[in-house]
């Protein structure tokens, strides 16, 4: 017997890892998992014991012959499990979900998993895509550290193949490699500049210091400004892009496809408190203020919307997986989840509520996963 799958077929690349035969098959376990931690499972514990409860609706799609695993057996299989191929057959998955890249806005930024580590180790960083606007994860590559995020982002954009996209980075990610590659594949940059660059950034800011001063009138350039009041404080942010790149003299021709300059200045009013940032970036896209601005507002979505919620509503920072790819792959595991409740429209709630939903309704999982049952 075979279940109609249309999210698990794009995972049938998994290779075992077990050299042996086992009782329990992968698809089985695989199946188990994505549909416990949809249904608020954040432990290998928690994943086989709501097996065991649900485990008559589970063989509604697969036989579960010899019914749900341990959760030893679930730990050590995805412990040995290849992420980087179950990474691909994710990237896969959201192809398949979003069609084509093409004209997305694109944010990637890192997040580490704290407490998944061992003595004397850091915790693994993982550097994900995230598609703002949609809402969903396109893929992550796992890292030692932060400031290997510099090699992974080459390794993620590799494997997304972008586009037609703008991709957003943060000063991290502000590496005349990474600009080219991207240029690379199509796509369009809008790199965050700041003191990692020194002389960049010095360049950057000078032009824009110098222009503003005398009314921005000898500098050709667009503006945008926006206001937004919201629990006693009033936020103005500005936006101005210039094409103008005679300011950085020989730095120009380090940055492929280079064609304007962008700076955005945040100003807080809050109980007659005034602070102000002013952000700088460099972008292949020749576009004006009011498209930039909210662009490069939008690359934070990523903190909010990704990494705010794996760690609140998945619990994903308090992670003790420490034992081979355990740790990443069940961080797969919850982007997956995460991408399937922001694709479904049926329920007007939040992700911890439609978790709780989904460990209650089977009907409402179902329908989540895409599955068919099969007499």
């Amino acid at each position: 017997m075979t279940a109609s799958r249309a999210l698990l077929d794009h995972f049938e690349d998994l290779v075992d890892p077990r050299t042996r035969a086992c009782p329990h098959a992968l698809d089985e376990l695989l199946l188990t998992a994505i549909s416990a931690i949809l249904s608020g499972a954040d432990t290998w514990v928690s994943v086989a014991l709501w097996g065991q409860a649900k485990l008559h609706w589970l063989r509604q799609f697969l036989p579960f012959a010899n019914g749900i695993a341990a959760h030893d057996t679930f730990g050590r299989v995805f412990s040995l499990l290849d992420a980087s191929v179950f990474e691909a057959c994710f990237v896969r998955w959201m192809q398949g979900v979003c069609g084509a890249f093409d004209g997305l806005h694109v944010a990637i930024d890192g997040k580490t998993v704290r407490r998944a580590k061992t003595a004397g180790e850091s915790a693994i960083h993982l550097v994900s895509a995230f598609a703002h606007g949609l809402g969903l994860t396109l893929g992550q590559v796992k890292t030692a550290e932060k400031s290997n995020e510099i090699t992974a982002i080459p390794e993620l954009l590799d494997a997304l193949l972008l586009k037609g996209c703008l991709v957003t980075i943060d000063a991290m990610g502000c590496q005349k490699a990474i600009a080219a590659q991207i240029i690379q594949q199509e796509s369009d940059y809008l790199l965050m500049v700041k003191n990692n660059q020194p002389t960049l950034a010095a360049a950057i800011e000078n032009c824009f210091d110098t222009a503003r001063a005398t009314g921005y009138q000898q500098l050709p350039h667009t503006a945008a400004e926006w206001v937004e009041k919201d629990h006693g404080r009033i936020e103005t942010r500005r936006c101005v892009v210039t094409p103008d790149l005679s300011c950085l003299g020989t730095l120009r021709k380090d940055w492929p496809g280079l064609q304007a300059l962008v700076m955005v200045e945040a100003q807080r009013d809050s109980q007659g408190q005034v602070s102000r940032e002013r952000r700088y970036y460099l972008c292949s896209r020749l576009a004006d203020a009011a498209t930039l601005g909210p662009a490069a507002r939008g690359h934070w979505s990523i903190e909010n919307q990704l990494h705010w919620s794996l760690d609140v509503t998945f619990g994903e920072d308090q992670s003790r997986m420490r034992v081979g790819n355990a740790a990443e792959n069940f961080s797969i595991f919850r982007r997956m989840a995460l991408n399937l409740f922001r694709q479904d429209k049926s329920v007007k709630a939040g992700v911890k509520t439609r978790r709780l939903l989904a460990s209650t309704d089977d009907a409402y999982r179902q329908k989540l996963l895409g599955l068919q049952a099969v007499a």
